[in-house]
């Protein structure tokens, strides 16, 4: 490990006033966005609107790093240049999503493991040899009654530290997503208490684990209320309640803190993050690492007019603009 090498990464990707976007859809996920709009689920449609994604002019103005997906690092534009070198020539750091999907908790209904640890090694040295200086992998929380368990904490938190300790070996930066699912009506309460316990098993596993926490990404979820909580939380006692809780159960030498969009309506989620950059400051570099929070609105226009990609991008650079103003404060 070249503890150097993971800071400078970690420094690149924290690059005020620029964010990370998420374009790491497994193939299932992005058919069923392409399904919902009415485009082909084919491969050469996904090939199309991840180049609409990749070539955007200007994106790396707000934008430090895109998380691919193991098909889109593989894949080039039409004309036969690779994502990854159109990446490389804008500035913008290469990132691999490694995990493998959800498996169901062995004896608790609902509750989630993440797969992928097998050959993981194997994988993470062939991503870096493609150009990825990166990693993500992600865990998942459903709140409820009786849920998330310690169960479901403990192994998630021991897998995502296998996973940070691979990638670092390699000199790649981890980043670790522990998603408190936004699908619930629970409170804002109570999503404090979960994201709290969670982190505090987390943190301590990676310790414990020697972990280098100066080289690790979190990309974590706002403390807000379900989706079905009713009337949404203002993003004033969203930022107060998910600064309260970092601030508390986050080393404060951690290499830096991206939110999730996670399915936040509209542009909730630039509106939390503002508010956030408002409850500062803090210890650690804040931003944000969306896909849909950011995709939402290119992906719609391309899906009406395929042929149109230069008015899809200026959607994709405006959201990524308002993002990166969001940042700083400034998002109106």
């Amino acid at each position: 490990m070249n503890k150097q090498t993971l800071i400078q990464t970690v420094a690149r990707l924290m690059e005020s006033p620029k964010g990370i976007l998420a374009i790491d859809e497994s193939m299932s996920t992005c058919g069923k966005r392409f399904a919902k709009l009415g485009v082909p689920e084919t491969e050469e449609k996904r090939r199309e609107y991840r180049e609409l994604l990749v070539t955007a002019p200007e994106i790396e103005k707000y934008i430090s790093g895109y998380i691919l997906f193991d098909e889109t690092i593989r894949q080039s534009t039409k004309e036969g240049k690779s994502f990854t070198s159109i990446l490389q020539s804008k500035g913008i750091s290469i990132g691999i999503k490694v995990d493998q999907g959800l498996a169901d908790l062995p004896n608790h209904p609902i509750e989630k493991i993440t797969q992928g640890i097998d050959g993981l090694s194997k994988r993470l040295q062939e991503y870096k040899s493609m150009g990825a200086s990166f990693a993500k992998w992600r865990a998942v929380y459903t709140v409820g009654e009786n849920t998330p368990s310690v169960e479901c904490m403990q192994e998630n938190a021991i897998l995502l530290t296998k996973y940070a300790t691979l990638c670092q070996e390699l000199d790649i930066v981890p980043i670790i997503e522990p998603e408190v699912l936004i699908d619930g009506d629970y409170t804002i309460e109570q999503s404090y208490e979960t994201n709290a316990k969670n982190l505090d098993i987390i943190f301590s596993e990676l310790r414990n684990s020697n972990v280098f926490i100066s080289g690790v990404i979190l990309k974590n979820s706002f403390v807000f209320s379900g989706k079905e909580a009713g009337k949404r939380v203002p993003a004033e006692k969203v930022a107060e309640m998910t600064a309260k809780c970092f601030k508390a159960h986050i080393p404060a030498h951690i290499g830096g803190i991206v939110f999730i969009s996670g399915g936040q309506p509209g542009d909730e989620a630039a509106i939390n993050l503002n508010a956030m950059y408002q409850a500062g400051p803090f210890p650690w570099p804040l931003s944000f690492s969306y896909g849909r929070g950011i995709q939402n609105e290119a992906l719609q226009a391309w899906a009406k007019n395929p042929t149109d990609v230069a008015g899809a991008q200026v959607l994709l650079l405006s959201t990524a603009k308002n993002n990166s103003l969001a940042t700083l404060g400034k998002y109106k």
